[in-house]
C-alpha cells in the first residue's frame, strides 16, 4: 500500500499579486504629445522650411531677405531671355530669324523697332492672325496665327519685349518695354479686342497708344 495515497495533494504556489502589467499613464501620453507639437511649432516658426517664400538652399526667411536685399529681382533681360527661350524660340528661333513662310522674324523688323511700343504689345497680348503682313516693307504671306500670350503677367510681358526689341544681335535698338504700359494695353483690349489683331486692324493703331 502505497503510503502517499492518503497525503492530501497541494495546489502550486499562487503567482505573485504584486506583479502587474506595466502600462503607461495617460498623463504621460499627454505630456509627449505636447511637446511634440510644440517642438513642430517652434521649428516651423524658426526653422524656416515650411514658409512658402523659403526654398533651397536659403534655411530661412531672414538668408532669403537678406540675399534679395544685396541681389535684388532677376535682370529684366536676364529674365526676358528665359521667356523667350520657353515661349517663342519654337516659331521666331534662337536667331530671331523666323521660319520663312510662317512665321516672320523680329531681327530687324520694322515692327519690333518702333520707338513706341503699342502694337507689338498688343500682338502679344491678343495674338496675330491673317494675311497682308509687310515685314521691312516686304509682303509676308502666312497662313499661321500668333497665340495670345495673355495669360503671361505684366512683367514677364514687359520682360520677353524689352529682349526682343533690345536684342542688338539681331540689330533691334528699341527702348524697352514697362510693366505698367503693358497694364495699361492690356485694361484697353480686353474687352474691346479679345480676338487676335489682323494685319489691317494693328495697322491701324498708333504705336503711341499705350
Amino acid at each position: 500500500m502505497n503510503p502517499s495515497a492518503n497525503q492530501p495533494v497541494t495546489n502550486a504556489p499562487a503567482p505573485d499579486s504584486s506583479v502587474k502589467d506595466s502600462v503607461v499613464p495617460v498623463w504621460l501620453i499627454v505630456v509627449l504629445f505636447l511637446l511634440v507639437y510644440w517642438g513642430a511649432v517652434y521649428f516651423d516658426e524658426h526653422g524656416g522650411w515650411f514658409a512658402p517664400q523659403v526654398y533651397a538652399p536659403y534655411r530661412s526667411s531672414e538668408e532669403l531677405a537678406s540675399f534679395n536685399a544685396a541681389f535684388g529681382p532677376p535682370d529684366i533681360k536676364v529674365l526676358g531671355e528665359q521667356i523667350y527661350g520657353r515661349t517663342c524660340v519654337a516659331c521666331h528661333q534662337a536667331n530671331g530669324q523666323g521660319t520663312p513662310g510662317t512665321f516672320p522674324p523680329l531681327a530687324g523688323s520694322d515692327w519690333v523697332n518702333e520707338k513706341d511700343p503699342g502694337r507689338m504689345i498688343r500682338i502679344v497680348l491678343q495674338g496675330f492672325s491673317g494675311p497682308g503682313l509687310l515685314v521691312k516693307g516686304q509682303p509676308f504671306s502666312t497662313g499661321s496665327a500668333m497665340v495670345p500670350w495673355n495669360s503671361m503677367s505684366d512683367d514677364e510681358i514687359a520682360a520677353v519685349i524689352s529682349f526682343v526689341r533690345g536684342n542688338k544681335e539681331w540689330g533691334n535698338n528699341a527702348p524697352p518695354v514697362t510693366p505698367e504700359q503693358v497694364k495699361s494695353v492690356r485694361g484697353k483690349v480686353a474687352s474691346s479686342h479679345p480676338l487676335p489683331f489682323s494685319p489691317d486692324e494693328i495697322m491701324k493703331v498708333s504705336p503711341s497708344d499705350l
